[in-house]
This record gives structure tokens, C-alpha cells and sequence, in this order.
């Protein structure tokens, strides 16, 4: 029962999407190609002399569907050497979970499905605006370093997911094409990730935020690349003759990216390597494996109205950067040796694509799956993979408020070959400013 709906699902997207394309009409802007869109709201300043600065501000190439838009209020200088935005939006969701629910506020993580299903947790009604975000961003031109930027991002999850407080999402500085501060990690694809209404997106997709240093050199036109070095987010899942001890080796991921029809298009291929230390506690002394991961990444832009997104990765070690196995103690796990510790194989995956039916309204559709190899000995209640089915459309009343509807299904299958489901509607009202 639960395949033939998995099944249906898909299905049915992958008949209705296409055909609603077939019709759907060229949603080209001309009004993209100008530095200040007619959305800016320039407050103080020269806008020509600043144009340039504008057009950096309003760069949505490395943003993810759920990063806040482009700052709409602007100061500028009177030499157009300095642009200051201040943005962000309003986010209320309303949702339904049905067949089976996850209590985890307005994230939907496969890994949190009750296995088996649990009676009590069948249905919940809930409602959230806690993904609300405000973002500061400056950008400036000196002559001795030449662009550089300042960006602050938070939203109001400080307390937990149900809970209300202010989180810092992302800080960092942009001098050139050097980045440093607390920002996506250099392993992240952001515009690769499928539209949802879901904060957390599908459960193979990678997403993690962290303090780094890195370079994204553009070599020409088509070609770019990036490398990092990152504070190591290390979970561990222990016994009691090992312990988890502080990472003493940074994360080193690394790129190369080729893009193509003026950036609407691009192939990347990523790679990352960790050194994650522990203490052997019967031979008393510390140890380390070596957790690396590859991944294949992008977006095709096939015709206007139509993108197909993708992301895939395999590696050992690397469970942290993945959206429904971070936190979780993936990283590296006790082995049935005492005193030994063990990086197990991991692979995710996520394939999607965006329709634009008109100028006000698209949909989006994916399907996402993470998976761990190899753990059964932990006991057969533990994950072995999650799905994650996502079916959206969000319709834009006027410029900068939308509206949308999203149908989630997710599943959780343990080693002991059991499993549990879960289903979700949501609602969405979202202002941009």
C-alpha cells in the first residue's frame, strides 16, 4: 500500500508536469537584465553611479529557493562606492499531517517517522512563522581590493523547531573571491535544490551552514571553481570503549563548475575530505578515520518554462552535511571491534524540476532518498534510508507576496526491514521585502 502510493505520486507528476508545459507561456523578463529592478526601493543615493553594486545585490546565482530574496530597501552613497540593503520576508505556514505524522514543527524529516507507526501520532494540525528572516547586506568598490561585501541573515528558530528566538543563519565578509565567516558550506549546491514550501527540503539533499574560509575564483565565462577550509561538524555515535573528542583537522571540500545559457544552466562536481578524531579508550589512546565524499550537482534550464535539478553524492563519513542524517551520530560509529570506530558508506540523491505556467505561477516536484550502508549490527531499529516525495505550486497575487500548496509524503525504513510513513499538506503565505 504504502509503494503504490510512493508510486501514484510520482507518477502522477512526472504525467501532469510535462503537459503543463507543453502550454505553459515564456516567462523571460526583460526587466532581469537591468542592474536596479523596478522591486528596489532606493531610499537615499545616486542609483546610476551605484548600478553595478545593485546588480551584485540582486546576484541570486549560489541562493537556494529558501534563501530571502534580494534586499529591497537601498541606501546608496553619493559616489555609488557603497550599496546598503536591508531585506528579508514573512513566512506563515499552515499544515495537515495525515496517514501518519512527524513532530517536528514545519520541517519534514523522514528520519523523525515513528517505526512502526504510532496510534497516537497519526494526525496533527499545526501552524509555524518561526522561518520569518531578516537579512543585512552591504556591498561595496574600493580601488585597492575592488568589490567586497557584508551579509547577516537570521530567521526566529533559536528555540528549537516549535519554539521562537533569534538564530543567526549567516555572517560573513566577501572580499573578492574570498569568503570568510559562517555561510553554506563549500559542498553546498544551493541553486540546485528543488523549490519546496519545507524549510528542510528533500532528505537527500546536502545543506549545511558552517565557519570557513574559502576561494570561488571565476576563470571565464563558462568555468568556476571553489575550495574551503571548515570547521569540522563531527556527530558520533559511541559505545563504551570509545569517546568522541575535538576535531583537530579542518574539512577541505573543493569544485569545479560549468555553466551554460547566461548561468540558467550548470554541471558541478565537488569533493571533500575529513579527518575525524576519537578516543580508543581500551588501547588509551586517540585514533582518526578518514571520512570523504564525492558529488555530482546542477540545474538544466531545457527550455524557459522548464528546469530539472539534481544532486547525488557517496562517500563515508560525510552524514552531517545531509538534511535528514545531520545530528543523528552518522558520522563515524562504534564497529563490533571494541576500542574501533568506523566511517559507514552513505549515499544520497535528489532529482526535481520547476514548471513555470506563467509569469505568477510554477510548480515543483521532487524526489530525494538517503541511505546508510552497512550499520545492522547497531540493532535492527536502526535507519537504513528515507524517501522523501514533494509536489508544490506557489502562485504569486502581486509582486513580492505568495501564495502556495504542497503535498509532502516521507518514509523511514529500518534495517529490520520495517518501516514508517508520514503525509503532509501545507499552506503557505509569503511576503518578500
Amino acid at each position: 500500500m504504502k509503494r503504490n502510493i510512493l508510486k501514484a505520486s510520482i507518477l502522477a507528476f512526472a504525467t501532469i508536469i510535462p503537459t503543463m508545459c507543453a502550454n505553459a507561456q515564456n516567462t523571460d523578463n526583460p526587466s532581469d537584465s537591468i542592474y536596479v529592478p523596478v522591486r528596489a526601493i532606493v531610499l537615499s543615493g545616486d542609483r546610476q553611479k551605484a548600478s553595478d553594486l545593485v546588480g551584485i545585490l540582486y546576484d541570486k546565482s549560489e541562493l537556494h529557493f529558501s534563501d530571502p530574496n534580494s534586499p529591497r530597501f537601498l541606501f546608496l552613497d553619493r559616489e555609488g562606492k557603497v550599496a546598503f540593503g536591508i531585506g528579508g520576508y514573512f513566512k506563515g505556514t499552515v499544515q495537515y499531517d495525515f496517514d501518519g505524522a512527524i513532530d517536528d514543527g514545519a520541517s519534514f524529516t523522514t528520519y523523525d517517522i515513528p517505526v512502526p507507526m504510532n496510534p497516537g501520532q497519526r494526525n496533527q494540525f499545526y501552524g509555524n512563522a518561526n522561518h520569518s528572516t531578516l537579512l543585512l547586506q552591504l556591498v561595496g568598490r574600493s580601488s585597492r581590493f575592488g568589490y567586497y561585501q557584508m551579509y547577516i541573515q537570521t530567521n526566529f528558530s533559536g528555540n528549537g523547531n516549535t519554539g521562537y528566538g533569534l538564530k543567526l543563519k549567516q555572517a560573513y565578509v566577501k572580499v573578492g573571491n574570498v569568503t570568510a565567516g559562517l555561510t553554506n558550506s563549500v559542498m553546498i549546491d544551493g541553486a540546485a535544490g528543488t523549490p519546496t514550501i519545507d524549510d528542510e527540503g528533500p532528505s537527500g539533499e546536502l545543506g549545511n551552514k558552517t565557519v570557513l574560509v574559502k576561494y570561488t575564483p571565476r576563470f571565464n565565462a563558462n568555468f568556476s571553481g571553489g575550495i574551503g577550509v571548515e570547521y569540522p561538524h563531527a556527530d558520533y555515535t559511541t559505545d563504551a570503549s570509545v569517546e568522541h573528542i575535538n576535531q583537530r583537522v579542518p574539512d577541505i571540500p573543493l569544485y569545479v563548475q560549468y555553466q551554460w545559457g547566461g548561468g540558467k544552466s550548470h554541471v558541478r562536481l565537488s569533493g571533500l575530505v575529513r579527518n575525524l578524531s576519537y578516543r580508543d579508550l581500551i588501547a588509551d589512546r586517540n585514533r582518526f578515520k578518514t571520512g570523504w565524499a564525492a558529488q555530482l550537482s546542477g540545474m538544466i534550464n531545457f527550455i524557459p518554462e522548464l528546469t530539472f535539478y539534481y544532486q547525488g553524492a557517496y562517500g563515508r563519513g560525510y552524514a552531517a552535511l545531509v538534511n535528514d542524517l545531520s545530528g543523528q551520530g552518522f558520522d563515524l560509529v562504534h564497529s563490533s571491534a571494541p576500542g574501533k570506530m568506523a566511517a559507514p558508506r552513505t549515499a544520497n540523491f535528489e532529482v526535481g524540476m520547476r514548471c513555470d505556467i506563467n509569469t505568477k505561477l510554477f510548480v515543483a516536484g521532487s524526489y530525494s532518498q538517503a541511505r546508510l550502508y552497512g550499520l545492522g549490527y547497531l540493532g535492527e531499529d536502526t535507519y537504513r534510508y528515507g524517501q522523501y516525495v514533494s509536489v508544490s505550486g506557489f502562485f504569486d497575487i502581486i509582486p513580492d507576496v505568495r501564495i502556495g500548496l504542497e503535498y509532502l509524503h516521507g518514509t523511514r525504513t529500518d534495517y529490520s526491514g520495517d518501516s514508517g510513513h508520514a503525509n503532509r499538506i501545507t499552506g503557505l503565505l509569503q511576503y518578500s521585502f
